[in-house]
């Protein structure tokens, strides 16, 4: 590896270290190169939404993403020209990683400059994959896997993850304007756009929350049900991200779903606890019956 691609891993390293508060915790578990590989698609993906939700006029963040676009394409053709693309040049060239996950995400950050509202949950459904499956399905390929159902898995995981955020960020998304949740809910509840832009507390708002909760269990429950003997170790990451997010939606339950007063947080000791005890259960559990358990490392 030379010095340029050092360097670019490093960058991204850091990148992730500063800003993946949930995902660090999770990528400390994988082996040295697979952790190195994520770090960039991660910075890669940190870079594309903070085009969104910068400060800036649309006109110049349209421009941004179509820099940024031209950007990949100059990544797959062997040209890139910044440190986040050098690393992820590395990264799609070692784990043949296809480029349509990162369009598909990119597609996703582009209705965040102009969708504020979401008619339905099916109309959410499609964001969520964009921002959150495709680049779980793009991981799929470094975390390797046995069978092909854990692409199903995968676009469940990611649906379940971006809905936990969606519930954790609803105070901050009102502050920008936006409204993830799906109008079809607050109608079906009686809470108005003006409770959550005004960040009203309500019994109505806490049972619609609690609406949102068990559609996310829900899949939380189908990606775990794709998950074959022989993957489960591969996929310890995800996994991981998995539990974080459910112990910090168990958090958010427990709060009566009152988002509005302060933001659901885990500690990094709970955190790292969580790992650990994801970690040491799936060296028991992830065996065919009859078969060896070997331990892996973390690199």
């Amino acid at each position: 590896m030379n010095t340029d691609v050092q360097q670019a891993l490093a960058h991204c390293r850091q990148v992730t270290r500063q800003q993946a508060r949930n995902f660090y915790y999770a990528f400390l578990f994988l082996p040295s190169d697979k952790r190195a590989a994520v770090y960039s698609v991660y910075a890669f993906c940190r870079h594309s939404d903070d085009i969104a939700d910068e400060p800036g006029a649309l006109h110049d963040k349209r421009e941004q993403l179509r820099a940024w676009r031209d950007e990949l394409e100059n990544c797959y053709n062997g040209r890139p020209t910044c440190l986040i693309t050098r690393a992820l040049q590395h990264t799609i060239e070692r784990y043949s990683i296809p480029q349509s996950y990162f369009q598909d995400l990119l597609q996703g950050v582009e209705m965040d400059l102009t969708v504020r509202r979401y008619a339905s949950f099916d109309d959410l459904r499609v964001y969520c994959y964009r921002v959150a499956s495709a680049v779980g399905l793009a991981c799929l390929e470094i975390f390797g896997y046995r069978h092909s159902g854990v692409q199903t898995y995968a676009r469940h995981l990611g649906i379940a993850l971006q809905l936990t955020n969606i519930l954790r960020d609803v105070r901050e998304d009102a502050e920008r304007g936006r409204i993830y949740l799906p109008q079809e809910d607050l109608r079906a509840f009686g809470v108005g756009e003006d409770d959550v832009l005004q960040k009203r507390y309500t019994a109505t708002f806490a049972a619609m929350m609690q609406f949102q909760q068990e559609r996310i269990l829900s899949y939380y429950r189908q990606a775990a049900a794709c998950l074959l003997p022989g993957d489960r170790i591969a996929l310890m990451a995800p996994e991981i991200m998995a539990a974080i997010y459910r112990a910090t939606l168990h958090k958010m339950r427990r709060r009566r779903f009152n988002v509005f007063h302060g933001r659901t947080r885990l500690s990094g000791l709970h955190k790292l606890a969580i790992g650990l005890a994801t970690f040491v259960s799936l060296q028991t559990r992830d065996r065919w019956p009859g078969q060896r358990q070997t331990a892996t490392g973390s690199g």
